[in-house]
Formats: structure tokens, C-alpha cells, sequence
């Protein structure tokens, strides 16, 4: 399940790629649109900023906005850099692999599992962008 903060970071992402012709978006046009709480968005751009996802420019005409294309940005970079692992079980985990404990993970009929359910997201979540949920042509 996506976390409150990977929701929200979609959402403002979205609306982000929506107004990328107009330049740089206010933080709190983001906050009030989309109903982010403001302290919560701040984290979450700043997250996405220290990334290389967004840039922000300070002073008059300022905001923040996409320092790649949105085209570039795939969903399951901003799951794993907001909430982390895509696997449902830390055994499957491509990039935060850990053992489970009291496992014999040769012979775990879940794990096998889990991996064909990690591998279907995947293959999803590797393919779509933030232009495609934001119906950018």
C-alpha cells in the first residue's frame, strides 16, 4: 500500500507536470489545490528536489518545478525514494534486500510468491511516468 506521503508526492508531482508550461509553481498553490497540509508538502518537495526530480527558484516568479522531464521521472523511483522497498517482503527486495528472520528462503513457497508479485509491479510501476498519470501528452 502507498503511504499518505508517496500519495501526496504524486499529486503534487502531477499537478507540478500540469502547470510545467507556466514555470515555477508556489508551494502553497500546490498546498491549497490539492489539499497537502503545507508542512508536509515542504518535506516532500524538498525530498523530491534533493533528489535531481524537482528544482525550486526563490524570490518573485519563484516555486518550484521539474528539473527533468516529467517524461523521465518512472513511478517506482518516487515509491522507492519516498516510502522505499516495492517488495512486499524484504527477502524479494531488489534494492533493500534483507534476510527474513527464521527463514529458509530456498524453500519459502511465499518468497517465490512475492517475487512474481514484486516482478508484475515492476514491470509496471518501470514503465510508467509521472507524464503518464499526469495525462501529459
Amino acid at each position: 500500500m502507498l503511504s499518505k506521503k508517496t500519495q501526496y508526492a504524486f499529486k503534487a508531482l502531477i499537478y507540478l507536470a500540469e502547470k510545467k508550461a507556466q514555470g515555477p509553481v508556489l508551494i502553497s498553490e500546490v498546498s491549497k489545490k490539492k489539499k497537502i497540509p503545507l508542512k508536509f508538502l515542504e518535506n516532500i518537495l524538498l525530498e523530491l528536489k534533493k533528489a535531481g526530480i524537482l528544482d525550486s527558484k526563490k524570490g518573485k516568479g519563484g516555486g518550484y518545478f521539474f528539473a527533468v522531464d516529467p517524461h523521465d521521472v518512472k513511478m517506482a523511483a518516487i515509491i522507492r525514494l519516498i516510502d522505499g522497498p516495492i517488495a512486499l517482503l524484504p527477502c524479494v527486495s531488489l534494492n533493500f534486500y534483507e534476510r527474513c528472520k527464521n527463514c529458509d528462503e530456498k524453500n519459502c513457497g511465499l518468497s517465490v510468491a512475492m517475487i512474481e508479485v514484486r516482478d508484475a509491479s515492476l514491470k509496471i510501476l518501470e514503465k510508467k511516468t509521472v507524464a503518464d498519470i499526469a495525462n501529459l501528452k
